[in-house]
């Protein structure tokens, strides 16, 4: 509608001309950019971002915020300025939405944008409860110049407060350019669609920047960024996303102040068929692989595990799971990758994994079978030390109901961080399968038994093998852990789901005791 529309409407007299005047202005608020906008939409075969928010949210919930918001003083404006906003719930439970418009402006942000945005991030605060973001953005609005970056700066001061206070997620449908990107990186969760890209600056101002030719994908392509650990989950479609989403969210509580919901508790308070397949799961050689995914589908209830982060670092799982009907964050190594070694990488994705569950009081549960770090000039270069720190400083500040696993391999510094009872790991069990020592009798054997084997001669390879056999049964025991308690109990793989069970049971009023300074400093 134009502004002399505007000031015809004014002069109107009688209610049903207003009425009527409201129903065609709600109609133009629906579909800003009229015939083109749908057309563009069918073109790429996209729903719209009103439809994008009511297929996510249960239906007939969605409460929309600032439809008839527009850039004042131009009658050229559109209505929502290129994004949908407001409340509704999911699985009956109340959350805060925000759509991009790719019709209007590319979805670009703009004044009007950015006030709605940032508003129904302060409701979300104010009520407690999450934030989801359906983002489609070609970033920055340039005809907009400085306005735009302001309230891309307003947007991440409104988003400050709700880190750690109530669950955020981000869902990547299309373009995420430039500033675009900066919003979501900084939710508790990414995912997106196989179509979506993310990036900074685009193929065309790195070419004219650098001279370097990048593909669309290579840059910035779902799988690469998941790969780069900037997006935790990629699925091949919107409506995959948005129950992916859906499920997420049943894990957690809707602010911080609040306990995770519980569902089905009580169920299978005996051991099963499944709990009595972990005693005939792990390999009889020690340097065989298995796929951890096995086993943890069979320690936590209802064989369901929700995994996060899976293209990045594979070789740590991360995922959430339920014990007696609550959540847990589950932190595991992956033997089919890198024999479950910890990289700077997987360091990382577990700390964030960390971070995010001590945030919302979701207990963590370790599954521990790693050599250790991985060696070599490339981890050193990127940072393993500094990363590793950061993982571990991570576990030890979480102040949640912490519980360790070892199934194998326990070794050196893999042993400590992951949730050593010297971190603070409130319950720490093994398997009898379970090798903890500083190192791999191998290498042990290198060092401890070097001028043993020497000495051999002809014989040093029975020797070698001696010595290692020797190493194996003595020292890289659970028994010697378990001596000193640094073990609480040595148990069978079929009991693993019932213990965990008693051990929540029995942390579950685990106090929490602030320490006054501001914040620790973690090595970044």
């Amino acid at each position: 509608m134009s502004l002399d529309t505007d000031i015809a409407a004014a002069r109107m007299a009688t209610t049903a001309e207003k009425l009527a005047d409201l129903k065609a202005r709600i109609d133009i608020a629906r579909e800003p950019a009229g015939e083109v906008g749908i057309a563009k939409r069918a073109k790429k075969g996209i729903n719209s971002a009103r439809g994008r928010v009511e297929s996510l949210l249960d239906p007939g919930s969605f409460v929309e915020f600032g439809s008839m918001m527009r850039t004042p003083g131009d009658p050229k404006a559109l209505y929502g300025d290129g994004v949908v906003t407001g409340h509704g719930r999911i699985d009956g439970r109340p959350v805060a939405v925000f759509s991009h418009d790719q019709t209007v402006f590319g979805g670009t942000v703009g004044e009007m944008f950015g006030r709605k945005v940032a508003a129904v991030m302060r409701h979300a605060h104010k009520v407690g409860c999450p934030v989801i973001g359906i983002n489609d953005s070609g970033g920055a609005r340039i005809q907009d110049a400085v306005t735009s970056l302001a309230w891309y700066a307003e947007i991440g001061r409104a988003q400050e407060p709700l880190s750690g206070q109530v669950p955020q997620i981000s869902i990547l449908l299309g373009k995420c350019a430039a500033g675009a990107a900066y919003q979501p990186i900084c939710t508790d969760v990414v995912v997106a669609t196989e179509s979506a890209y993310m990036f900074v600056t685009g193929p065309d101002v790195i070419e004219a920047a650098t001279g370097e030719h990048v593909d669309l994908d290579d840059l910035g392509g779902a799988r690469t960024q998941a790969r780069n650990g900037n997006v935790h989950h990629v699925v091949p479609d919107e409506a995959t996303a948005f129950e992916w989403v859906r499920r997420h969210l049943s894990y957690f509580p809707l602010q911080c102040q609040e306990q995770p919901p519980i569902i089905n508790p009580g169920l299978e308070p005996e051991l099963t068929d499944s709990d009595r397949e972990l005693d005939r799961i792990m390999p009889d050689a020690d340097n065989a692989g298995y796929d951890m995914h096995d086993l943890l589908l069979r320690m936590f209830d209802d064989g369901e595990f929700h995994e996060m982060g899976a293209i990045t670092a594979p070789n740590v799982i991360t995922g959430f799971a339920r014990v007696d009907g609550r959540p847990v964050g589950v932190v595991a190594n992956q033997p089919l990758h890198f024999a479950g070694a910890l990289t700077a990488e997987a360091s990382d994705k577990a700390s964030h994994f960390v971070r995010l569950c001590d945030a919302f009081n979701i207990p963590l549960v370790l599954v521990v079978d790693t050599p250790g770090f991985m060696p070599g000039v490339e981890q050193e270069r990127i940072g393993v030390i500094k990363r590793g720190g950061r993982f571990l400083l991570s576990y030890v500040e979480a102040t949640v109901p912490k519980i360790t696993v070892v199934t194998r391999k326990a070794y050196g510094g893999g042993y400590a961080v992951m949730g050593s009872k010297q971190l603070g790991s409130d319950m720490y069990f093994a398997w009898p399968t379970a090798r903890i020592a500083v190192m791999g009798a191998e290498g042990a054997v290198n060092i401890v038994g070097r001028a043993q084997i020497a000495a051999a001669g002809e014989n040093a390879a029975h020797v070698r093998k001696q010595l290692i056999d020797f190493y194996n049964a003595t020292v890289a025991t659970p028994w010697i852990a378990a001596e000193r308690g640094y073990v609480d109990a040595v148990i069978e793989p079929s009991a693993t789901r019932l213990e965990l069970r008693k051990a929540l049971r029995l942390l579950a009023d685990k106090p929490h005791t602030t320490n006054p300074r501001k914040h620790t400093l973690l090595p970044l």
